[in-house]
């Protein structure tokens, strides 16, 4: 039975597959790989030599650009290192408001009132004018928006430490370690180190702080709402309250330890340490939110919050440092890059200022750097028991955050995931997971109410309380293949972990329900007989048409899968024949327009001055697989993407380095990622849209894995798009398709040493110039570790 998710994150879930390689050490010596039997690891100098951490020389003055970001999945928190006030700007991810109860009311974006052939009447129109503006097809499919909601800052913690100094001493440093997941402040002040560290554990679920070095402080909660109260008992603040706008209760308890002097529970609800040798402090929150459709209500928090708390501040810093850090190193150091950086000596703000687009060590120390950073920060945002990953991941400081924090389907939240299976981090797709589970309830009534049909579906953007319906922002309100889309990650986590089991239970009842959705949506088109989507809109830009070619490369994209899917389960053999025969029939989206471009809708339309952000046409080539590197569709997609240019967001810019990538063009590919560092990535190394968004963080980790190593044709490629400014390097931990754990070293631009850990027995086929002919297939088996140099 699935329980359902808490507000209090207390709940742990498996998440199917791991992404971790096999422990076994013995080499095989197959069809020209080397045994090398009990080796050094072969470590990559970057994880000998350059510390992966950012650090800086003064306090954070702005959230947004400075603040550290720390984190366990559903808690997380940024640190200022202010001096005379620390600030802990902390997040739980639940508390959200909109949904049942909200004071607008909530429809989950469904109609109010039945439209009987509404849109079989734009699909008429569609087919009768070619293409109809924004604004029409809204006036008929759209409604307002009510009750979505808005992630909201759960508040600060402040530290008020009086005697503090009035200037940032000359030795001040504010750091963030990424191996550890420890934020640190330390300075010297009349001649007394001060040491401040802080860490988010997702093993224990709460925000953990110590002070030493001479304390006397008084800790207070501090939010922009009014809807709380704070108490103190002992040791204990108790921070209580619910939203004004849809009642959901929510509750943060801290508890405080120290040794040597006293402590004193104040009448207004803060806790005073006075002339203490050191301090520490356990803070855990939660919400009696749920993610049940159709009230979202579980069980007030307190209990569990009370106890998350007590738990850990019995167990001690110690040990919760302990375990935290084991915890995230776990998934952390399972992959190590190393491109030939050395790190300067100098704040990361500054090596951000003076990066050059990867000419010098300095730059690529940053470029790894920023690769690293990608990973830990979806560790820190996505961890079983909690919602996935937002638009901000889990940091935020506002009660009205840009788009409201939320998950944008037409590609940020999957963009998000999209180096969780390569980069090793399969097990942060837990909350993906059950995130897309969850919303197959209230879209089933989204698609009968508004399609008449059976499946689910949701739209261009969705909240934690099941919206899979409309609004009526005109470029922005239509995309119902953004269910088929979600699912493509599902089934990548199969087919990078190979668990049959997971497919069965998992990934497959949500392919197999959407692609029933399009069997019974798609229409033929009077043009040429084939099968479309209409009304289709290609994000976010242009008219509405027929059979737009991202809406075409996703449906074909959903039924490849659920296709291969369910031959594997040896599911129904009439629902396998329904979809071969529809995906024999649905027009591929690809066709190569009049300037030599792939086409971005059906008709050639295509203006080659048009730069925008969004190259949706282009889903085929990534992260789809419907294009080959050489084929002609290749060459077309590149004519698209070169007269898209390089600018755009920074997610944008991000997707760019994938495209690039799959070109095997790794020179524009790194050029790519230059331009996210330059422009689009701020002194935190956060991606700037603008204004702060998380996905170009992943989408960039990403890109650099697909310059490495590929494999979504089946061949599990390496090195398939090195730039010439990494000539020399090594990679620790890649994941291919197939359950292939990849280690690579190179030289002057080319592999001299390939390590494969099979993570099941079955044949791989793997594509280097390390092999005779260029190619191999062999017979992989489980745990050995399969090698080849020269």
């Amino acid at each position: 039975m699935k329980t359902a998710l808490a507000g209090a994150s207390a709940i742990t879930l498996a998440a199917g597959p791991l992404g971790q390689s096999a422990s076994a050490d013995d080499s095989s010596d197959v069809s020209g790989a080397s045994s090398e039997g009990q080796q050094p690891s072969h470590e990559p100098r970057e994880a000998r030599r350059t510390p992966l951490s950012l650090w800086y020389t003064a306090p954070a003055a702005d959230w947004e650009r400075e603040a550290l970001p720390i984190g366990g999945g559903a808690l997380g928190a940024t640190v200022f290192g202010t001096l005379a006030s620390e600030r802990l700007q902390f997040n739980e991810k639940t508390l959200w408001t909109g949904g049942p109860g909200s004071a607008q009311g909530y429809d989950h974006g469904n109609w109010t009132a039945p439209r009987p052939g509404a849109i079989a009447a734009v699909q008429d129109r569609v087919d009768a004018e070619t293409k109809v503006a924004p604004a029409a097809v809204t006036a008929r499919l759209g409604q307002r928006r009510v009750g979505y909601g808005h992630h909201q800052t759960f508040g600060d913690l402040r530290l008020d430490l009086p005697g503090g100094p009035d200037t940032v001493p000359a030795d001040y440093r504010r750091a963030l370690d990424l191996r550890e997941a420890v934020a640190t402040v330390t300075y010297t002040h009349r001649q007394r180190r001060h040491t401040r560290e802080f860490f988010t554990s997702h093993p224990d679920g709460v925000l953990v702080g110590s002070l030493t070095g001479g304390i006397t402080l008084t800790l207070r909660y501090t939010s922009p709402r009014s809807d709380f109260t704070a108490t103190t008992t002992g040791d204990r603040i108790t921070v209580r309250g619910q939203l004004a706008d849809n009642g959901l209760k929510f509750e943060a308890q801290i508890r405080v330890a120290h040794t040597g002097g006293t402590l004193t529970a104040n009448p207004d609800g803060t806790l005073t340490v006075t002339d203490a040798d050191s301090v520490w402090f356990v803070l855990a929150a939660g919400t009696d939110y749920a993610d049940t459709y159709p009230h979202y209500r579980g069980d007030d928090p307190h209990a569990t919050v009370t106890s998350t708390v007590d738990q850990a501040f019995h167990r001690g810093y110690r040990k919760l440092r302990a375990r935290h850090v084991g915890d995230h190193g776990a998934l952390f150091d399972r992959v190590a890059l190393d491109i030939g950086g050395e790190a300067p000596d100098t704040p990361t703000n500054e090596q951000l200022a003076t990066y050059s687009g990867g000419t010098t060590p300095a730059d690529r120390a940053l470029e790894a750097l920023y690769f690293q950073y990608g990973r830990y920060l979806l560790i820190a945002s996505s961890r079983a028991g909690s919602l996935p990953a937002n638009l901000q991941g889990v940091w935020n400081n506002s009660t009205t955050p840009p788009w409201s924090a939320d998950y944008h389907t037409n590609i940020n939240i999957q963009m998000n995931y999209w180096p969780a299976e390569a980069a090793n981090l399969a097990e942060t797709t837990a909350p993906y997971d059950r995130f897309v589970e969850a919303l197959r309830a209230p879209g089933r009534r989204t698609a009968q109410e508004m399609f008449g049909s059976r499946g689910w579906v949701v739209h261009n953007e969705t909240n934690p309380y099941g919206f899979t319906g409309v609004h009526d922002w005109a470029t922005a309100f239509w995309f119902p293949e953004a269910a088929a889309w979600l699912t493509q990650q599902m089934y990548e986590h199969y087919r990078f972990g190979g668990s049959t089991r997971y497919l069965r239970t998992t990934a497959y009842p949500v392919m197999k329900e959407v692609a029933e959705f399009w069997l019974d949506n798609l229409r033929t088109d009077p043009r040429d007989g084939t099968l479309v989507v209409t009304p289709s809109y290609s994000p976010e830009h242009g008219d509405f048409t027929a059979g737009a070619a991202m809406s075409q490369q996703i449906v074909h994209d959903l039924f490849t899968n659920t296709l291969e899917a369910a031959r594997v389960l040896d599911d129904s053999p009439a629902f396998r024949e329904q979809l071969a025969d529809t995906l024999r029939r649905l027009d591929p989206g690809l066709r190569i327009g009049s300037w030599g471009q792939l086409q971005e809708w059906k008709a050639d339309l295509d203006d080659p001055d048009d730069e925008h952000r969004h190259v949706s046409h282009l889903f085929a080539l990534h992260p789809g697989r419907q294009i080959e590197p050489g084929s002609t569709w290749a060459e077309a997609a590149k004519v698209s993407l070169t007269a898209r240019g390089d600018g755009g967001t920074g997610w944008s810019k991000a997707w760019k380095i994938n495209f690039w990538a799959r070109l095997r063009d790794g020179d524009h590919a790194h050029r790519m990622l230059g331009e996210q560092l330059k422009s689009s990535t701020l002194p935190n190394l956060w991606d700037t849209h603008p204004p702060f968004q998380i996905d170009g963080n992943f989408g960039a980790t990403s890109g650099v894995v697909e310059m490495l190593l590929q494999s979504q044709h089946d061949v599990i490629e390496i090195l398939p798009a090195l730039p010439a400014a990494w000539p020399e390097g090594s990679v620790r931990g890649l994941r291919a398709r197939g359950g292939a754990t990849v280690d690579i070293a190179w030289s002057s631009g080319t592999a001299t040493r390939v390590a494969l850990t099979a993570g099941h027995t079955r044949d791989l086929t793997v594509r280097s110039t390390l092999l005779p002919g260029g190619e191999l297939t062999f017979r992989a088996v489980v745990g050995r570790r399969h090698v080849w140099s020269r």
